[in-house]
């Protein structure tokens, strides 16, 4: 109900609703003209960009000059639109104003309804006007021009024969028929004519030789590289919180992280620094794009993370940025689309083109979302630059996943390998395969005192169960109930306030807790079980950090892609024998213990095996600030996976052999008189060669001896002098793909060796083969970095 006040305001309340159909309708044909102008021009616009302004025309046309000048007036006409359905927007917001606060009637309010308000509409409905014959007068111009040009300057531009350029006449039969399938071409200069088709493909793309004339052009447009700076350890964080931006929960759980840990780190780069000495490091240009936070990749995480989400993803990537800000590099950080474009280079289109400039980055970390976004935006430029990337993969990518071709038809393709890089460039979170590198994360280190205090005050009768939601609790009631005999039971699972917890009653569930209150909670606790899922995250190892032991179910059989819908799709063969086989493998009794859940004679001896068993706090070197940053450290310093890669040997005999057959005749090491080649890495005077039993992975034969695999050795055994000096009696020998390779397969007396380099792999085993195996050993608590490797 409306109250007519005796000062007049109903009549300035009724001229405003008035209005507001006409600002519609203004609005309507303001879109339609731009709806109209698209599809009149078909593809000779680009395609607009996430975030641009819906009045934002990009003036890539067909034609000269003039038309370009033409469409840019024409966005100024329509931006002008915006600027005055604004002041409409701000007249009508201040009239409410006035009205609400009780003002009494100004100026504006005794004038006529309406006055001068319609002039406006009548002056922006004059613009749409123009801006249609504007557009008639482009469309004319510009069908005129391409005729001119291309009926005169067709013949004076020819594919050149030249076989240094194979390639180079079927291109420009495809920019012929397809250069205005997408607008990036127009951008660079294509207009319809041979010459363009030809300037184009020798100067944006490398498929025909330059044009007379017009060598020079690319290396003069070009910049020039930035001089060299040394990188400097830095130990406040500031810099980087604000680089990481706001507004996303997982952003800001990130933050909070990196703050939280900021004195370790500082700590961390004092010690690493006195260790490096005078080491010189160049400081590096790094994108750091992180692709699951996305808009366009659905972001799942972020809504997640109060609400008990994993968060094992970005505890790592907060800790990766950490290590990179801390090492002294300069990082840019984008969570968009856009800002991923931007910051490449992209060229407005549908991403066909290369980028508009060479990549200012030395290395760019990504996720594999970032990956597939890059390479629908980067155009030829992906394949340029692809061996810069550095993937964050929390499960690994194996070698018969990665490469394409071999995946395709050996049944190894997934919806996340094939990428045909090399399998050194994915990181995992723990060192689930040598194929891969190790990135990893930190937890909380604590000093002496703090050791002390948690010895002093540990309840010997708590648990707290692993698993933050309640799916993860269900099934395991049998389990739950002998426990509860000896301990009494916490819990942290997420539940909203109106529900109750779908737990046992006889669980004290503190819910969702932050994580300062999660590591006090575990200071006090005995006992960390896990129930069999989330796989391998970092909470196990905080716990033990805290003093705590890790109870963990055995998985009989191992869980892998073949049989758990968790691993199916995921680039690796790999098999799973516990919830965490990194504690089980690499820390194991006391802090950890594996046992058969499904036999609860075995669980409940366990449980009063713990209770009388004592430990102290203890956190591996590798998951320290200090390792992290080390082996990162390493990684930037010594890979380089742009280097072209050495022809691998077809089974010809070296002139001089590099290694030699150990004294106890077992196995290949290194021979003292041989060089290293220079700037190798790892050195190769690490290596040691074992030919495996039948149905053994190399993985399994060098932990077996105390060693890692070494993919990066693989090459140097790859000959046939190899199996001669381990006295194999090769009957004949065959170079294939496969990555199984090299290989012996007895019953044939046949050695094979690698003919692709990206297969050479750590992971895989036959019955039918013995595999050749490269080990080298590896530094106390850091195993992705050899003894001499730093």
């Amino acid at each position: 109900m409306i109250t007519v006040s005796p000062d007049g305001k109903i009549m300035v309340r009724r001229c405003l609703v008035t209005l507001r159909p006409f600002r519609l309708f203004v609005l309507g044909i303001g879109f339609f003209s731009l709806c109209f102008l698209m599809t009149s021009l078909g593809g000779q616009f680009s395609a607009r960009r996430s975030g641009d302004s819906p009045f934002t025309i990009r003036t890539e046309v067909m034609g000269g000059p003039e038309s370009r000048g033409v469409l840019r007036k024409m966005s100024d006409l329509l931006e002008l639109m915006v600027r005055r359905m604004d002041a409409l927007a701000r007249l009508e917001n201040s009239s409410e104003l006035h009205r609400a606060a009780g003002d009494r009637p100004s100026a504006l309010d005794r004038s006529p309804p309406g006055a001068g308000l319609m002039e406006r509409i009548q002056a922006i409905a004059q613009n749409v006007s123009d801006i249609a014959v504007k557009v008639d007068q482009i469309l004319r111009h510009s069908l005129l021009l391409h005729s001119k040009v291309s009926e005169g300057r067709r013949d004076q531009c020819e594919a050149p024969s030249d076989p240094k350029f194979p390639d180079c006449a079927g291109k420009v039969e495809w920019m012929r028929a397809r250069w205005t399938s997408d607008p990036c071409y127009a951008f660079f200069g294509v207009d319809g004519t041979e010459c363009s088709f030809l300037t184009y493909l020798s100067e944006v793309e490398w498929f025909c030789p330059p044009l007379p004339g017009r060598n020079q052009t690319a290396s003069q447009m070009a910049p020039k590289p930035l001089p060299k700076v040394q990188a400097v350890f830095r130990s406040n964080l500031s810099h980087l919180l604000e680089l990481m931006g706001s507004g996303k929960e997982s952003l800001t759980f990130m933050k909070k992280r990196a703050k939280r840990l900021t004195a370790q780190w500082a700590l961390a780069a004092q010690r690493l620094a006195q260790k490096l000495g005078d080491i010189q490091r160049d400081q590096k240009q790094i994108l750091v794009h992180i692709g699951f936070l996305t808009e366009e990749s659905g972001d799942v995480f972020s809504p997640r993370v109060l609400k008990g989400g994993p968060l094992g993803e970005m505890v790592q990537w907060a800790d990766i940025l950490a290590t990179l800000h801390v090492l002294g590099h300069a990082l840019h950080i984008t969570v968009s689309l856009k800002e991923l474009q931007s910051n490449l280079g992209v060229p407005p289109g549908r991403g066909n083109c290369p980028l508009t400039m060479p990549l200012p980055f030395d290395l760019i970390y990504t996720d594999y979302h970032g990956l597939q976004q890059m390479k629908q935006h980067m155009g030829l430029s992906f394949r340029k630059y692809r061996c810069r990337i550095r993937v964050i993969d929390t499960f690994g990518t194996e070698p018969a996943y990665n490469h394409e071709e071999y995946a395709t038809l050996h049944g190894y393709r997934t919806n996340w390998g094939y990428w045909n890089l090399n399998p050194k460039q994915f990181m995992t979170m723990f060192p689930h395969t040598p194929d891969n590198s190790f990135m990893g994360f930190v937890s909380e280190e604590l000093n002496e005192t703090e050791k002390q205090l948690i010895k002093g005050g540990k309840a010997g009768n708590m648990a707290v169960v692993y698993g933050k939601e309640a799916s993860i609790w269900k099934g395991k009631e049998k389990s739950l109930g002998i426990l509860s005999k000896y301990m009494e039971i916490h819990g942290t699972v997420y539940y909203e306030s109106q529900r109750p917890p779908e737990v046992p009653a006889f669980v004290k569930n503190h819910g969702l807790l932050p994580q300062p209150e999660f590591q006090q909670l575990l200071r006090k606790a005995k006992l960390f079980i896990g129930f069999g899922f989330p796989y391998e995250g970092p909470a196990p190892l905080e716990a033990i950090a805290n003093g705590c032991v890790f109870l963990q179910s055995r998985f009989s059989p191992p869980h892998s892609s073949l049989n758990h819908e968790f691993f199916r799709g995921k680039p690796t063969s790999r098999e799973v024998f516990s919830q965490h086989p990194y504690a089980e493998n690499f820390i194991g009794k006391p802090h950890v213990w594996t046992v058969d859940y499904n036999n609860s004679d075995e669980f409940e001896a366990a449980i009063k095996a713990i209770m009388r068993t004592q430990v102290d706090p203890y956190l591996p070197y590798e998951y320290t600030c200090e390792g992290m940053l080390e082996r990162i450290h390493a990684y930037i310093q010594h890979q380089d996976f742009c280097a072209a890669p050495g022809p691998v040997p077809a089974g010809a005999r070296a002139p001089q052999s590099p290694f030699v057959l150990a004294p106890n005749a077992t196995h290949l090491e290194w021979a003292g008189n041989s060089s290293s080649a220079p700037g190798a890495w790892p050195p190769a005077h690490s290596l040691r060669a074992w030919l495996a039993a039948a149905g053994r992975a190399c993985t399994d034969l060098c932990l077996d001896h105390g060693l890692v695999c070494e993919p990066s050795f693989f090459p140097i055994l790859n000959s046939q002098d190899a199996f001669r000096k381990l006295q194999v009696p090769c009957d004949s020998t065959e170079s294939e793909m496969n990555h199984l390779y090299p290989a012996f397969a007895q019953p044939g007396r046949e050695c094979f060796l690698q003919k692709e380099p990206l297969l050479f792999s750590c992971a895989g085993s036959s019955t039918k083969y013995r595999r050749l195996c490269p080990c080298r050993d590896f530094r106390k608590g850091q195993v992705a970095l050899c003894q001499d490797c730093l």
